[in-house]
């Protein structure tokens, strides 16, 4: 298991729980599940919150110099489809060309009731 690296990214703040940020196995990164809790966005909408959670997922790129450009694979968890149109327009201008593979799980809940999504991804990283 010397080849597993658990990651945690200062910028991203302190994990309360039992995880990390990220696990590296040999050329992926596995991003644990982001959301905005404990941003400005935390009190806004789905869209807000994406974009909130994708800021998160930049700055992880940047830290491993890869870009989102190697976004293998995201699942995406909401609490309410009612805003997919707001949702998948941040998606799309977010990915531009580099589509990822991708679920969207709708959820009673998440942690925290102002939450209203939840993104893990997965990064094919430069070299």
């Amino acid at each position: 298991m010397s080849q597993l690296e658990r990651k945690n990214y200062p910028q991203l703040g302190h994990v309360v729980g039992p995880y990390v940020h990220a696990v590296k196995y040999q050329s992926v990164l596995y991003v644990s599940g982001l959301t905005a809790y404990g941003s400005e966005a935390q009190h806004h909408g789905v869209a807000a919150q994406a974009q909130e959670i994708f800021d998160q997922l930049n700055i992880i790129a940047a830290e491993e110099k890869t870009s989102m450009a190697g976004l293998i694979k995201v699942t995406i968890f909401v609490t309410e489809l009612t805003h997919l149109t707001a949702l998948r327009e941040v998606l799309f201008a977010r990915y531009g060309d580099h589509l990822p593979a991708s679920s969207l799980v709708q959820v009673s809940q998440l942690f925290s009731p102002d939450l209203k999504i939840e993104i893990e991804a997965s990064i094919a990283l430069n070299g």
